[in-house]
């Protein structure tokens, strides 16, 4: 039996694909750890400067099974909400990560699937991917993705999104700020490894600090933002990969970066 999520390492990026095409690579508690594990191992790698996410076959992720919400009141609430703890960890862990994560959107990103499009950091989609939340549909809200999806386009914007239950294009998707890119189906893993290896080429110390910046930063007060901010500021500043960048740019060659 395959993986149900592979992970490979190239040129300093760190690749995760969702291995379960043939039911849409749906987030199961089992597909949940497997990509906490994945993403929490390029974390840990100092060889990885940044992440690619993506599915294999023709979908990106389903999200949950429908088939097993129905069978849910035989179960004790205890039961439920363990089984619902995957989930979220799975969450927490895309949100608090120091890389930047790229998406490879190569297909339908539903339910689970949008709430983890709204957890990377940029997005590639393909102009045949639909992308959607119909929770509501069915008698639910979509409660756990919704404060992901509140970060990534804003309150009003993701409450719309969740009331509709509607699925819609990638360039619609675009147009409201889950997607950056939209590219045509057959180019989608090659722009985003692409646009992975400018970022794998930058200092990797100041894409952490950034990252750093970007996940401290989200929950402070006003001033304490910058006050957090210009105290990184003096760790870049006195960073040797600064004085190296600087110097390479003067000397009109590419950086050899140190990450320190």
């Amino acid at each position: 039996m395959s993986e149900l999520v592979c992970y490979r390492i190239e040129n300093n990026i760190g690749v995760i694909e969702m291995n379960d095409p043939e039911s849409r690579n749906p987030l199961s508690q089992e597909m949940c750890y497997s990509l906490i594990h994945a993403f929490r191992s390029a974390e840990a790698n100092e060889d990885v400067h940044v992440i690619v996410l993506t599915g294999a076959g023709k979908a990106f992720c389903a999200g949950g099974n429908i088939k097993e919400f129905a069978a849910y009141q035989e179960k004790r609430a205890s039961q439920v909400h363990k089984e619902g703890e995957a989930t979220t960890i799975l969450f927490q862990t895309i949100t608090s990560l120091r890389k930047p994560v790229i998406g490879a959107i190569n297909g339908h990103a539903l339910g689970g699937g949008l709430g983890l499009v709204a957890a990377c950091h940029y997005t590639i989609a393909s102009e045949k991917a639909k992308i959607g939340t119909t929770e509501i549909k069915l008698g639910l809200f979509p409660l756990v993705i919704l404060p992901v999806i509140i970060e990534a386009i804003g309150s009003k914007k993701a409450l719309e999104i969740s009331f509709a239950g509607e699925i819609f294009t990638a360039q619609k998707g675009k147009e409201y700020g889950l997607v950056n890119k939209v590219v045509p189906d057959e180019n989608v893993m090659q722009e985003a490894l692409e646009f992975a290896g400018q970022l794998a080429s930058a200092s990797p110390l100041a894409v952490k600090i950034g990252m750093d910046c970007f996940v401290r930063t989200r929950d402070m007060e006003w001033n304490n933002k910058l006050d957090y901010a210009n105290t990184l500021r003096v760790i870049s500043f006195l960073s040797d990969d600064l004085q190296e960048g600087a110097q390479a740019f003067l000397e009109k060659r590419q950086p050899n970066w140190k990450g320190r």
